[in-house]
């Protein structure tokens, strides 16, 4: 059986959908990523922050998760007020920011039409995301941004949705670890107050609590 890597390629063919849509924005806009986004942040992380696919303009067009977009601006500022950054977020792959005891993937790791994965890719991509939880010795705190996110790392682990169901500030055990979830930071969440500044910093407030028991 061949042994999943923590990360897919960035040529990733597993799903036909995804693959295509790449290929079409690589024509469109060929200075950009237009790949499967790797994964960014300490390999000894204790927090591994899991959202939901890369956005178009984000990190689609940057190469590097929550880059250039409003959710990455929310996202990586709160990381840094809980102490998990070094340097300054820039919006750029190269602005020198480094996370300290914290990582950051997707449940998805292509960009899907409409930021809108379907079932089946989902699943496609769901051994990378088990392969990267199983490759990070120190994880305790898993924080899944979103229901989407939510969803695939509860099946990654092996568990039953219905005894883990998703909701803002969730948290379950899981041996060793604490999965946590989050309303996605998306742009539209925060407009229309579904999430708040206050309530994403309350569930960081809690993974750093956690990580520090």
């Amino acid at each position: 059986m061949t042994e999943i890597m923590p990360e897919a390629p960035k040529d990733c063919a597993l799903c036909p959908r995804l693959r295509q849509f790449i290929l079409d924005q690589r024509e469109k806009e060929p200075d950009w990523f237009n790949g499967a986004v790797p994964s960014f942040g300490d390999s000894q992380a204790k927090l591994l922050v899991i959202g939901l696919a890369p956005g178009m303009t984000g990190a689609n067009r940057t190469g590097r998760p929550f880059t250039g977009d409003w959710a990455g601006d929310l996202l990586y500022a709160t990381l840094g007020k809980f102490g998990f950054t070094r340097g300054t977020y820039d919006r750029r792959p190269d602005d020198g920011l480094e996370l300290k005891d914290a990582m950051i993937t997707n449940a998805v790791r292509c960009v899907p039409p409409q930021n809108k994965p379907i079932g089946a890719e989902i699943n496609q991509c769901r051994p990378f995301l088990k392969a990267r939880i199983d490759a990070l010795s120190e994880v305790k705190v898993l924080l899944c941004l979103g229901k989407i996110s939510h969803d695939s790392t509860v099946r990654a682990l092996g568990l039953r949705l219905k005894d883990h169901p998703f909701g803002h500030g969730s948290e379950y055990q899981v041996g060793d670890m604490t999965l946590l979830s989050s309303y996605h930071c998306s742009r539209y969440n925060t407009n229309t107050r579904r999430l708040t500044e206050e309530m994403f910093e309350n569930v960081f407030a809690r993974a750093k609590a956690l990580i520090e028991a």
